[in-house]
C-alpha cells in the first residue's frame, strides 16, 4: 500500500511536539520515574495522533506504528539501549512501508536517554544508527533539492538530543560526587568530633589522676605524720595540718581551673597559677613535707619552653614523685633532674628505694604510667619507667619541642 506523505517536510515535523517532550523530560524530581515516563508516552501519543488524525481515520492500522514507536519509552530508564533498538526497528519498518509519522520524535527521546544513562560507546552506536536513519528518511521523504537541508536539520536535532543527554549525565555524576563528598565530609567531621571527645576525656582523666593522686598522697602522708607527732611535738602537728589544708585548697583550685569554672577575680587564681617548671621547687617542698627527701637539679634556660610543655614537665615530675611517695618505704630519697635546650627537654626522676618491680601490674593497668606516656608522646618523645639494677626506680622522659602539638597539656 502506498501512502501519501504529509505536506510538511521531515525537518519540521518533530518540532511540533518537541516543547512538550522537553518539559516532561525535565519533570519535577519528586515524581516517580515510572509516572514521568508514563506521562511522557501518553502526551506524545495524544499529540502525535492528533497531528495525523485524518490519516488515522482512513488508515487505523497506523496506530500500530504509533504504539511501536512510543510504548518502548516506558522502559527507557531500565534498558536505554534496548529501547533505542526497539524504536529504531519500528522506525525502519515504518520506512519500509513508506509511512511518515510525527511519532518519530521517539527516536530523539530514545537517543537522549542513551546519552543520559549509558556510556560513550553505546552513544556512538546509537548516534551512528540515528544518522543512518536520518539519511534514509531524507532520501525518501525530502522534497526535490531539499535533501541536504533536511539531513542537516535532522542531524542537528539528533546532535542536540545527544548533547543534552550527555550534559544531564555529567550533571547527574557531578551531583552524585558532591553528595558523596558531603557525606564523607560529614562522616569525617563526626569522626573528628568523636576523636576530640575521646582526647578531651583522656585529658580530663590524666589531669584528674595527677591532681587527685598527688595531693591525696601528700595529704595522707601529712595526716599520718600529724597522728604520730600529736603527743611528742604538737607544734609539728599543727604545721602538718596546715599543710594538709593548703594542699587540699590547691587541689580544689587545680580541679576547678582545668574544668574551666575558676573566675578571674577569685583570689585562688593569683595564689595558684598554672603549674610550670618554676613551680617544681614548690612541688618538691610538698613531697619533702610529706616525708620524702628530694632534691632538684635544673640545667639550661626554661624561659623559651612553651607554657603547655612546662605544664607537661610539671605533671611528669609530679606523677613520678607521687608514685615514689606511695610505693617506696620510709627513708627513700628521690632526685629530679631537668635539662632544657632550645629543641628538647629531658626529665629524669630516680629514687633509691625498693620501689615497684617489673611485675607490678600498676604500670599496665593504672592511669599513672600510661598517662605519662601519653603526655610524652604528644611531644614526639619517649618515656622509660622501670627498676634500676642496683635497686630503686627511674622515670626518664624526653620531649621534642620542635614537633610539639600546640595546646597539648
Amino acid at each position: 500500500m502506498t501512502a501519501t506523505a504529509p505536506a510538511t517536510t521531515p525537518a519540521r515535523q518533530p518540532w511540533r511536539t518537541l516543547t512538550g517532550c522537553a518539559r516532561l523530560l525535565w519533570a519535577p524530581a519528586h515524581l516517580p520515574p515510572v509516572a514521568v515516563d508514563a506521562t511522557l508516552v501518553a502526551a506524545l501519543f495524544i499529540l502525535t495522533a492528533f497531528t495525523v488524525r485524518i490519516d488515522l481515520h482512513d488508515r487505523p492500522w497506523l496506530l500500530v506504528f504509533q504504539a511501536a514507536l512510543l510504548l518502548p519509552l516506558l522502559f527507557r530508564r531500565r534498558a536505554p539501549l534496548a529501547v533505542f533498538a526497539a524504536v529504531a526497528a519500528a522506525a525502519f519498518a515504518q520506512w519500509l512501508v513508506d509511512v511518515q509519522l510525527p511519532a518519530d520524535i521517539a527516536l530523539l527521546v530514545a537517543l537522549y536517554t542513551v546519552a543520559a544513562h549509558t556510556g560513550h560507546l553505546q552513544l556512538l552506536l546509537a548516534g551512528a544508527v540515528s544518522e543512518a536513519g536520518i539519511l534514509m528518511a531524507s532520501v525518501r521523504w525530502s522534497s526535490e533539492g531539499r535533501f541536504l537541508g533536511a539531513a542537516v536539520s535532522l542531524t542537528a536535532m539528533a546532535t542536540a538530543a545527544a548533547v543534552i543527554g550527555t550534559n544531564m549525565r555529567t550533571r547527574r555524576a557531578y551531583i552524585a560526587s558532591v553528595e558523596d563528598r558531603a557525606v564523607r565530609l560529614e562522616r569525617e567531621r563526626d569522626q573528628r568530633a568523636q576523636l576530640a571527645v575521646a582526647e578531651e576525656r583522656a585529658r580530663i582523666a590524666r589531669d584528674m589522676h595527677d591532681i587527685v593522686s598527688h595531693n591525696l598522697s601528700v595529704m595522707i602522708a601529712l595526716a599520718d605524720a600529724a597522728v604520730f607527732a600529736q603527743y611528742r611535738t604538737p607544734d609539728k602537728t599543727a604545721t602538718a595540718m596546715r599543710q594538709v589544708s593548703d594542699t587540699g585548697r590547691q587541689a580544689l583550685t587545680d580541679m576547678r581551673r582545668f574544668l574551666g569554672i575558676l573566675r578571674a577575680d577569685e583570689p585562688d587564681a593569683l595564689r595558684h597559677p598554672i603549674p610550670d617548671i618554676a613551680q617544681l621547687h614548690s612541688l618538691l617542698d610538698q613531697v619533702r613535707a610529706a616525708g620524702l627527701p628530694a632534691r632538684l637539679r635544673m640545667t639550661g634556660d626554661p624561659s623559651h619552653v612553651p607554657t603547655a610543655a612546662q605544664l607537661t614537665v610539671y605533671r611528669l615530675v609530679q606523677e613520678a614523685l607521687t608514685n615514689t611517695l606511695k610505693h617506696t618505704p620510709p627513708g627513700t630519697r628521690a632526685e629530679v633532674r631537668v635539662h632544657c635546650s632550645p629543641e628538647s627537654i629531658s626529665i629524669d626522676v630516680t629514687d633509691d628505694g625498693h620501689g615497684r618491680t617489673s611485675q607490678d601490674p600498676d604500670p599496665q593497668h593504672g592511669h599513672g604510667i600510661p598517662g605519662m606516656r601519653e603526655r610524652t608522646a604528644a611531644y614526639g618523645g619517649t618515656l622509660r619507667a622501670g627498676p634500676l639494677p642496683g635497686g630503686g626506680w627511674q622515670v626518664s622522659a624526653h620531649l621534642d619541642l620542635s614537633t610539639a602539638e600546640t595546646g597539648v597539656v
